[in-house]
């Protein structure tokens, strides 16, 4: 009968203990659920719109210090669950670590994807890009109104010639105008400086500009800066682009045969000044003496004028082959060209007396 009873208890107990168990490990399960999850709460709630959040990782920072800023922040709902989470990762991927840098995240996403981007360095990029045509004083004005840095600080930056590091850039240059190749780009946050936006824009020119100069036709007799310099100009003067390599034709023509350019954006980059259709360059304007003024001065201004594109570096090494010498813009983006100076005063006349009687209507 006592041994009935004991097996009796015994019974209850192997009963007993699945349940046990299963409950404790439930509660482990649902806590852990729970704790990885998006601290999101309901689908109702405010909370439910994603909001990205910029958090910033110094180097030397411990993982569990790292758990306690993304629990603070509200992207993680445990800094304890994070820490068993920094644990297997680092069992999944022995000698790696959590990288320092800024990183944009979203209390939306859950504990091992931002472990997965902190884990691989996966750090906030910030976009930025450059219309082709742009000036270096343009290029600094954008940078301040994004934030990134100052547009003096921009401006004294792009007065250093890296020379040692892009043995190809012309010698004693004033200033980087005209090298920094207008595009999209894509930088870390945590590395944001004048000079390393300078040097992936040298880069990229070095990249996609250089290589079209150094395969350049035998009859070219521009060296490196005085073909940046014309392209800069066909860049300003051409509004589309099946006109630019007419138009670096026509300046061609002038150059060879010692004519003046007569080129009005290098006026305007002169005084820092831009021309608009109701108010044109005046007289006085392109009277006043400048470098840059290609009405006064012959040959190519100094320096470029702006950061030209790849079409009009091409232009300037394969200009077409003209007998035209002016041009003269039209109010639609083209422009008119004359073989003689008394047919392009004919042709300024008209499109003027044209858009007067356009804005007399």
């Amino acid at each position: 009968m006592k041994a009935f009873k004991d097996i009796s208890k015994w019974s209850y107990y192997f009963v007993l203990l699945p349940v046990v168990l299963g409950g404790c490990l439930w509660q482990s399960w649902a806590w852990w659920s729970w704790a990885k999850a998006s601290p999101i709460l309901e689908e109702s709630s405010d909370w439910a719109t994603e909001q990205a959040i910029q958090i910033q990782i110094r180097r030397g920072t411990t993982s569990g210090q790292i758990g306690n800023d993304l629990e603070a922040a509200g992207l993680v709902r445990s800094a304890q669950a994070w820490r068993l989470w920094s644990y297997w990762m680092r069992l999944q991927e022995p000698g790696g670590s959590f990288k320092a840098g800024t990183y944009k995240l979203s209390p939306t996403q859950p504990l091992a994807e931002i472990a997965q981007k902190i884990w691989h360095g996966e750090v906030m990029q910030l976009s930025f890009t450059i219309p082709e045509g742009w000036s270096l004083q343009q290029m600094g004005t954008y940078f301040e109104s994004l934030g990134y840095f100052s547009r003096r600080e921009f401006i004294t930056a792009a007065g250093k010639i890296p020379q040692e590091q892009y043995p190809w850039l012309p010698k004693e240059l004033p200033h980087l105008e005209g090298y920094l190749y207008p595009d999209t780009y894509k930088l870390s946050s945590d590395r944001v400086t004048p000079e390393q936006i300078i040097q992936r824009m040298l880069d990229r020119f070095e990249e996609v500009a250089l290589p079209l100069y150094q395969e350049r036709p035998d009859q070219t007799k521009l060296n490196l800066d005085e073909w940046v310099t014309l392209a800069s100009i066909v860049e300003k003067e051409a509004a589309i682009a099946s006109e630019r390599p007419l138009i670096a034709g026509v300046f061609t023509q002038r150059l060879q045969r010692e004519m003046k350019l007569e080129a009005d954006p290098t006026v305007e980059y002169g005084l820092g000044i831009r021309q608009t259709a109701d108010q044109p360059l005046t007289l006085a304007q392109v009277k006043t003496p400048s470098p840059y003024n290609t009405y006064l001065n012959p040959g190519l201004p100094p320096t470029p004028i702006a950061s030209p594109s790849l079409d009009s570096l091409r232009a300037a090494l394969y200009p077409e082959i003209t007998d035209y010498l002016y041009f003269v813009a039209r109010y639609d983006g083209t422009h008119f060209f004359s073989k003689t100076l008394e047919a392009h005063e004919a042709a300024t006349r008209a499109i003027r007396e044209q858009r007067e009687a356009q804005q007399g209507s």
